[in-house]
């Protein structure tokens, strides 16, 4: 491609509570929670928006969806299934786990590799600590 620069800047991860999803994963991350909005009108009060800063120019931000339904990993015929997860690279992936899982993250009970643990935030989503 010519003529224009495409810089990916951001993942937006949806949830039934975004602002505690987003606190979540700044406490997994070590950073703050950059942004958190309030619901908009007529919305329940876990609705909003969140957004974490990782330190490294990537953001995560975090919108509210109303009819979530947390992935099955792994996946499953007929449930719904993670389409994209995050990778965190970690140096000690035992120390890292229970970190994870002190700030409200669950293993999972099916592990494909010796040197990553697949997890679940507190949405439900997947993601993996890797070293």
């Amino acid at each position: 491609m010519t003529g224009t620069r495409l810089t990916l800047t951001s993942i937006t991860v949806t949830a039934p509570d975004p602002r505690l999803l987003a606190d979540f994963y700044a406490r997994l991350l070590g950073v703050p929670v950059a942004v958190s909005e309030p619901p908009r009108p007529g919305e329940p009060d876990s609705a909003g928006w969140a957004q974490v800063r990782t330190g490294d120019g990537l953001t995560l931000n975090f919108e509210y969806e109303a009819h979530w339904q947390a992935p099955v990993w792994p996946a499953q015929d007929g449930r719904p299934h993670a389409t994209q997860h995050l990778d965190i690279h970690v140096d000690d992936l035992d120390t890292a786990v229970a970190h994870a899982a002190e700030q409200g993250a669950r293993l999972a009970d099916f592990q494909p590799q010796a040197d990553v643990r697949v997890l679940f935030d507190p949405a439900g989503h997947p993601f993996c600590l890797f070293l």
